[in-house]
């Protein structure tokens, strides 16, 4: 880490002019070599397709994306009606996450299906 920024040394890279080719590359890491994620945490690429219920057992939708706000981060959920519905991803609201089992449990605010 180089303040907030995460610094890569590639191999065969060896000059800052080498290393400025690179800038704003994707970098990718085979699924099989991935780090476990810690309790509590999860990889976003985890999150996309998992349903997501309230608890009462309605599906509410499937996450189809990830979204990094200023603020706590969306999950964009796309209802059986084909409405996006913009959830935030937050302990208090996102109750219960099984990854294994593809499901989310998310307790909504009042009023935010109607919001988006």
């Amino acid at each position: 880490m180089h303040g907030r920024e995460l610094i890569f040394k590639f191999k065969g890279v060896d000059t800052i002019s080498e290393a400025e080719r690179l800038a704003g590359a994707e970098v990718a890491i085979p699924m099989e070599q991935r780090a476990e994620a810690q309790e509590g945490e999860y990889f976003q690429t985890d999150l996309i397709g998992c349903e997501v219920f309230d608890p009462t057992g309605r599906q509410i939708g499937t996450v189809e994306a990830f979204e990094e706000t200023g603020s706590a981060p969306l999950l964009v959920v796309k209802s059986p009606q084909g409405k996006e519905i913009l959830i935030p991803f937050a302990k208090a609201i996102c109750t219960s996450i099984d990854v294994a089992k593809r499901r989310i449990e998310a307790t909504l605010p009042e009023g935010l299906e109607d919001l988006n």
